[in-house]
């Protein structure tokens, strides 16, 4: 009895493991049919997955082009070009200086020189007769002088204009001058003469050069004009 009974219960359980190893090929199935049909909704799925990389590289290459572009070249152009162009314009406009005021002085034979101090012991003066300029002086470390038909004239190195008429010595040769001064002139080249100024111990205490163009000099008060033709004059 006991065996008969056993048997019955196996039997029982073994029918029960048939019934739920069928109730499991039932979703098998099913499950099988839903995979047979997954290919077609894969191939639908398909543009998606080939659009999603598609888009994601054009965002960068937008991206990349604006931005560098846009930040040097607007920050390139505008500062250099305002800053350096103002200093240019404004510093040279400071810089302008007035010309130097010129003070007149009448001459023995009635015409006028502008005398002007263009600074560092330098002095111009020209001659002005009826308008006209007829000759300038210029002392540039040295006294300057000049011949205008037989009046003579010495600007100096602080300013002073001396003008006499006449009293010429022409040379070469030795003269006595005005002052107790005595001229050796001799003539060293063409349109070149050379005063040696002597004093009363016969030493040569000066020289004049006339070299293309008149000299003039101040001795001990005394004014003298050599020219480049070799006439010498002295006035006190």
């Amino acid at each position: 009895m006991p065996l008969s009974t056993t048997r019955r219960t196996t039997a029982v359980r073994t029918l029960a493991g048939t019934v739920l190893t069928a109730a499991l090929l039932v979703p098998a199935a099913t499950a099988c049919s839903s995979t047979s049909d997954a290919p077609k909704s894969t191939t639908s799925a398909a543009a998606p997955a080939t659009t999603t990389p598609a888009t994601t590289p054009a965002a960068p290459d937008t991206h990349d082009t604006t931005a560098p572009a846009a930040t040097p070249s607007a920050h390139s152009t505008a500062a250099p070009t305002a800053t350096p162009g103002t200093r240019n314009t404004t510093k040279p406009a400071t810089t302008t200086k007035p010309a130097a005021s010129a003070r007149t002085q009448t001459l023995v034979d009635g015409s006028t020189a502008e005398i002007r101090d263009l600074g560092a012991q330098r002095f111009q003066a020209k001659i002005v007769n009826g308008g006209q300029v007829l000759a300038t002086l210029e002392t540039t470390g040295t006294d300057a002088g000049l011949d205008a038909n037989d009046m003579f004239v010495v600007l100096s190195m602080d300013g002073t204009v001396h003008s006499w008429m006449g009293g010429g010595h022409q040379g070469p040769g030795t003269f006595n001058l005005a002052g107790g001064w005595t001229a050796k002139v001799t003539k060293v080249g063409d349109l070149r003469y050379r005063a040696e100024i002597i004093g009363h111990d016969n030493e040569v205490d000066g020289t004049l050069e006339a070299d293309q163009h008149d000299a003039g000099g101040v001795a001990n008060g005394v004014y003298l004009v050599l020219t480049a033709g070799g006439e010498i004059s002295a006035h006190t």
